[in-house]
C-alpha cells in the first residue's frame, strides 16, 4: 500500500452529505419490481450522493449492497441502514479504491460475505477546481487520476474473477468529458479516459456475457462540489446553465445506473447515458 499517493488534504473532500443543507434527493421515486431480485452489487463511493441514491434504488429493487466507501463513516451506515430498511444486507467497507490492495481486499470480502458479485458500480471520484493549469500540482494530477480511473482499473481486475455471464459494470464518467470543464482540466481528463476505458472494456468483456457501460451526470447536488470540488461563486448559480435551469438530484441520476445493471439494457454495451439536465453533448 505504500505506493499510493497520499490523500490531498487542500478542501474537505469527498465531504459529509450529512453537514450538507440543502439534503440531496436520494430517495426512490417508484415501488421496486424484482429487477435486481437475488443480485449482489458493489458500489464505491456509496456513501453519500449519487452513490448512496443507486444503493437504495439497487435495494429496493431487491440487491445486496456491498458499500464502499473512503472515511465518511457517518454517512456509509446511513446508507446501510437506508439498505437494510429495503429488506436487503449492507456491507461496509472502508478504504481507497486507488490503492490497488484495499480494492483486492473489499472485494474478496464481499465475495466471502454475499458468495456472488453480479454488478460492480465504478462512482467513487475526486475534483480539484484550478483556473490555470499551472496550479495542478503533480501531486493533485496523480492522485485525481488515480482515484477516478486507476480506481476502476483496480476494482474491475479484483471483481472480474466473480463476474459470471450476465454480470454488468456500470462506470460513472460525466458531461465535463463531453462538453469540457476551464477549471477542471485534470478531473474532465480522467472522465475522458473512463468514457475510453468503458467502450474498451464492453469490448474485452462482451464475449463472456458481461455488459459495461458508463453514466454522465451532468450538475447534481451532492457533496462533491459544495465541500471543495467548485469554486464557492459557482455554487451560487450550481446547475442554471442547464436548459432544465437547475441542478439535478441524486435520484434523478440513479435511474439510469438501474437501467443499465438490469435487464432492460440487456442489448447495450458499450454505452453512455446522460441524465444531465437538457445538455446535448452528441456522444
Amino acid at each position: 500500500m505504500s505506493d499510493t499517493i497520499p490523500m490531498i488534504h487542500e478542501d474537505a473532500l469527498p465531504g459529509h452529505e450529512s453537514a450538507l443543507e440543502p439534503k440531496p434527493q436520494w430517495e426512490p421515486r417508484y415501488p421496486g419490481s424484482g429487477r435486481l431480485s437475488g443480485k449482489v452489487a458493489i458500489i464505491t463511493g456509496a456513501d453519500s450522493g449519487i452513490g448512496r441514491a443507486v444503493a437504495a434504488l439497487y435495494a429496493r429493487e431487491g440487491a445486496d449492497i456491498a458499500i464502499l466507501y473512503l472515511n465518511e463513516h457517518d454517512d456509509a451506515e446511513e446508507t446501510a441502514r437506508i439498505v437494510r430498511h429495503e429488506g436487503r444486507r449492507a456491507l461496509t467497507i472502508a478504504g481507497d479504491v486507488g490503492d490497488k490492495a484495499f480494492c483486492e481486499e473489499a472485494v474478496a470480502r464481499v465475495a466471502s460475505t454475499f458468495d456472488r458479485i453480479d454488478i460492480l458500480v465504478n462512482n467513487a471520484g475526486e475534483q480539484h477546481p484550478d483556473k490555470d493549469i499551472v496550479d495542478i500540482t503533480e501531486q493533485q494530477l496523480r492522485r485525481t487520476f488515480q482515484t477516478n480511473i486507476f480506481g476502476m482499473f483496480f476494482m474491475v481486475q479484483a471483481a472480474r474473477p466473480h463476474l459470471q455471464a450476465g454480470a454488468a459494470i456500470v462506470n460513472c464518467t460525466s458531461v465535463t468529458m463531453y462538453n469540457g470543464a476551464k477549471d477542471l482540466l485534470d478531473y474532465s481528463a480522467t472522465k475522458g479516459a473512463i468514457t475510453a476505458f468503458t467502450r474498451s472494456l464492453s469490448e474485452n468483456l462482451i464475449g463472456d456475457g458481461i455488459r459495461v457501460n458508463a453514466v454522465a451526470p451532468g450538475p447534481i447536488w451532492t457533496p462533491l462540489n459544495p465541500f471543495g470540488g467548485a469554486d464557492p461563486e459557482k455554487l451560487e448559480t450550481f446547475g442554471e446553465k442547464t436548459p432544465i435551469g437547475r441542478p439535478g438530484q441524486p435520484n434523478e441520476v440513479a435511474p439510469s445506473f438501474l437501467f443499465l445493471a438490469c435487464e432492460d439494457s440487456s442489448y447495450m454495451s458499450g454505452q453512455v447515458l446522460h441524465p444531465n439536465g437538457g445538455m446535448i453533448v452528441n456522444g
